[in-house]
């Protein structure tokens, strides 16, 4: 049984930009280890969930973890409120929720993230001031921080149980049934939370919509008076004094244990973000410990490849799912999504691929959506994949990118296929 590497760049695949010639991010890359590793082994297309669902982040890793996104799906905000140690129990209300900035009464939005300024320091200082100064008519709440200007909300009602079928108080995102996608086009107003169409008349989710818009009432008001953001004010910072919610959920996924699935593979895994470590966490992976990043790429991604290489001997699967490209990507920033693939390609797999013996490792690649980095936000549409090692012939693919990827010899695949795959080949 070989062992397997399984990286998954978040937000990775790209659109073509006309600044770029015309070429996506990874295309203009310089990318010698990618391509390196294209050349020995063979690739294709992703689908990463399935036809006509959009391609988030939680969804995606699901179904490239193997799981059918329609049968275990929940929403996302019990898998980050997971994740971050919060207690969930059926009935109970999770959401993913953001600082934001907006005008004193708290109706108009200035900008969704706090213009990204916001320090770890400063969240969990509000955060604190909303958990010790605000309360809720007939329930409780845990409120906590995660990275940047995102957070979590968890709402326990007294008298009954939740139902997360509520819409979203941030306008930027959209709920079709139990999935969520950003909106091509949105007001800077705050949304009043409501109950889902067809849960007008279900109780618990009247009750649930209520709470969410006392909280977000009575949260404003307490980060208004908070002495951070006069501060920030002060240093002409937009204030972190609105809490955006999106993406309810009243219950965990009931996932089968990874184990059970493959149960020739023990997976380890490190992720950046507290959804993929949700998700990972409530399949029976075991998590990784990675140093906090320092912000800097040739700092990080060299420390990051020592951790994949040393936990090959504890694991015989390893799961890694780098944020790197998304971000750039969300920035609208092209060159800087092309910087950082180029820095993932040096610094990480140019530690990782010297250092491991590829006719006794599988090494994956791929992508868990397209972000558009002229627009900003996720798109629809199918990612690169490549798989090199063991006993793989090469199939003639010259390097890694969305185009290349379109004349591999494993055509399309769908997302929830590629671990099995990976598995079978191991085996081979």
């Amino acid at each position: 049984m070989r062992n397997i590497i399984y990286m998954i760049l978040d937000g990775l695949a790209d659109l073509p930009v006309k600044e770029l010639g015309q070429k996506t991010p990874l295309e203009a890359a310089y990318t010698p280890n990618l391509d390196r590793l294209a050349q020995m082994g063979v690739t294709g297309s992703v689908d990463p969930v399935k036809e006509g669902i959009f391609p988030e982040s939680d969804l995606a890793v699901i179904s490239l973890l193997g799981y059918d996104v329609g049968k275990y799906y929940t929403g996302r905000g019990p898998l980050e409120a997971f994740a971050c140690g919060i207690s969930i129990e059926d009935g109970n209300l999770a959401l993913r929720v953001n600082f934001a900035s907006a005008d004193d009464d708290g109706r108009i939005i200035m900008d969704r993230r706090c213009a990204k300024s916001l320090s770890f320091e400063e969240a969990s200082f509000l955060a604190g001031q909303i958990n010790s100064r605000v309360t809720l008519s007939g329930a409780t709440f845990e409120f906590k921080n995660t990275v940047g200007h995102r957070g979590v909300l968890v709402i326990r009602g007294i008298r009954s149980k939740l139902s997360g079928w509520i819409t979203n108080t941030d306008p930027a995102y959209d709920r079709r049934g139990i999935l969520g996608a950003p909106c091509k086009e949105f007001s800077n107003k705050l949304l009043d939370c409501q109950p889902m169409p067809g849960y007008e008349d279900m109780p618990q989710a009247v009750e649930a919509a209520n709470l969410v818009n006392e909280f977000t009432r009575k949260s404003h008001q307490v980060l208004n008076e908070c002495g951070v953001n006069k501060k920030r004010l002060s240093e002409n910072k937009l204030p972190a004094n609105l809490i955006l919610s999106r993406y309810a959920g009243d219950r965990l996924p009931g996932f089968a244990p990874i184990g059970e699935l493959y149960k020739d593979i023990k997976f380890g895994c490190f992720v950046e973000m507290p959804v993929e470590r949700g998700i990972a966490l409530l399949t029976g992976m075991d998590i990784i410990a990675v140093p906090s990043s320092s912000g800097h790429m040739d700092v990080d991604y060299p420390v990051w490849a020592k951790v994949a290489l040393d936990a090959m001997n504890g694991y015989n699967g390893v799961y890694i799912h780098i944020k790197g490209p998304d971000e750039a990507g969300h920035d609208k920033d092209h060159l800087k999504k092309k910087a950082v693939i180029e820095a993932i390609d040096k610094f990480l797999f140019g530690n990782i691929i010297p250092n491991i013996d590829l006719k006794k490792t599988i090494v994956c690649v791929t992508s868990d959506h397209i972000t558009d980095s002229v627009l900003g936000r996720h798109s629809f549409g199918c990612v690169p994949l490549l798989i090199s090692g063991g006993k793989i012939k090469p199939d003639g693919t010259l390097s890694f990118s969305e185009k290349a990827a379109k004349l591999g010899s494993l055509g399309l695949l769908k997302g929830q296929d590629i671990l099995a795959l990976l598995v079978k080949t191991a085996q081979g």
